[in-house]
């Protein structure tokens, strides 16, 4: 049975529907002290419990535990969890004296009420080494390319850096058509300014998608689109794993002039166009 957190209730409805598997109906309450609980269907009983969740926040976390509980607490053979998107991951370790590993410390109370884990293209996959119990990382970054215009003209899928550049080359191929190339970032010392230009391909006149795993605040890429404009590149594409979109990234963009933005499920928002949850349903 798939049970959804609060927060990804959309993504666990495709995800049953791709798995077969059916979707229970969870009951969520917030007491007057602000602390939550949650009920799953009796009929976890004797099946598996697959816990669908992405922690968006503190609170996604925490809802996240109590379902994994109240599973084990109900009789589930086994408790599966599936975080589409993976709050922390991005603080895989201390970058000051005296801070925590933040991933690690979710990954390892995760790890205490689950027998497996899956994520959705945590922004660093060596994450999965924080569980405690087998984990695996699920590349979602192919169903970015089904939103896009059959059309493109000479299209180039540009990732924000070199790091990133698989993402880009994921999405061409599955798009079928284009080349890839990343951004490369050049520092002022002196002002503290970040030049970014794509490293080797032409852009005038052609369409190009910018490729990431996450768009939290959207200034980086809000920046790049405005590079692309200022070399004369025809329409400009946004998309990402996750839709973060915090505060008004979403108006950055549109402000800068991109054609779309395009998103999955993962976080549920107005811009999530596709489903990551039938890749998901194959590694189940």
């Amino acid at each position: 049975m798939i049970i959804p957190g609060a927060d990804t209730q959309a993504f666990a409805a495709t995800l049953a529907e791709a798995t077969g598997e059916g979707l229970g109906r969870v009951e969520y309450e917030r007491f007057p002290d602000g602390e939550h609980v949650v009920q799953v269907p009796e009929a976890v009983s004797g099946e598996r419990a697959v816990i669908v969740a992405s922690t968006v926040d503190s609170d996604a976390h925490l809802q996240l535990l109590q379902l994994q509980d109240a599973a084990r607490e109900s009789g589930a053979s086994e408790v599966v969890t599936v975080i589409p998107y993976m709050g922390y991951a991005r603080q895989d370790e201390a970058f000051k004296p005296g801070e925590p590993v933040s991933s690690r410390a979710m990954a390892r109370a995760i790890s205490t009420g689950t027998d497996r884990v899956l994520t959705v293209n945590p922004h660093e996959p060596a994450v999965c080494d924080f569980f405690d119990v087998p984990a695996t990382h699920v590349d979602a970054a192919s169903v970015l390319a089904d939103p896009l215009p059959e059309n493109l003209e000479d299209p180039l899928f540009l990732s924000p850096d070199e790091g990133a550049i698989d993402l880009a080359r994921t999405v061409r191929d599955a798009y079928g058509d284009g080349e890839t190339d990343f951004f490369e970032k050049e520092r002022d010392y002196d002002t503290g300014d970040i030049e970014i230009s794509p490293s080797d391909a032409p852009v005038a006149g052609r369409d190009v998608v910018l490729v990431d795993d996450i768009i939290a605040t959207g200034s980086t890429m809000s920046e790049s689109v405005g590079v692309l404009d200022d070399r004369d590149a025809q329409r400009i594409f946004v998309s990402c794993v996750h839709p973060m979109l915090a505060s008004n990234a979403l108006t950055k963009l549109n402000s800068a002039g991109v054609e779309a933005v395009y998103g999955t499920d993962t976080l549920e928002r107005a811009v999530s166009e596709v489903s990551a949850a039938p890749v998901v349903a194959e590694e189940l």
